[in-house]
């Protein structure tokens, strides 16, 4: 599932005015702009961050969410959709699409609720217990 170093250049290009941030997940790499992660390159494919406000127009264009295989399954992530293939020759149109992307998901970040910690939960039962005893 990676992303060779010639398409994420490619990518990184396009979108330079943007400055994304790539950083390196798993065997793809994260796109990030402001502290949220916009996009992803994996299979040397752009899949860029969805919402209920923004799907319709990759559903539209035929886009298919990412999906990879896990063990038997198939497993898909509906958050990240492809980029139909004809906007990587059109950079002003691709750099519309990608601030739908980002738009996607700082709603998502502002709409997430605090992390917690399973680590942490682990450690007050533990304190608890040392307590009690």
């Amino acid at each position: 599932m990676s992303v060779t170093r010639g398409f994420q250049d490619f990518i990184l290009d396009l979108l330079g005015s943007l400055d994304p941030v790539p950083r390196r997940m798993f065997s793809g790499v994260g796109l990030f702009h402001s502290g949220v992660m916009f996009g992803l390159l994996v299979r040397d494919t752009l899949y860029l961050r969805v919402d209920d406000a923004t799907r319709e127009r990759f559903e539209s264009a035929g886009c298919r969410p990412f999906s990879y295989q896990r063990g038997e399954r198939q497993v898909s992530l509906s958050a990240y959709y492809g980029v139909p293939e004809e906007l990587l020759d059109q950079q002003d149109e691709l750099l519309d699409w990608v601030g739908g992307a980002i738009a996607a998901a700082r709603r998502a970040a502002s709409n997430a609720r605090p992390a917690t910690s399973r680590s942490g939960v682990r450690q007050n039962r533990r304190k608890r217990s040392v307590g009690s005893g």
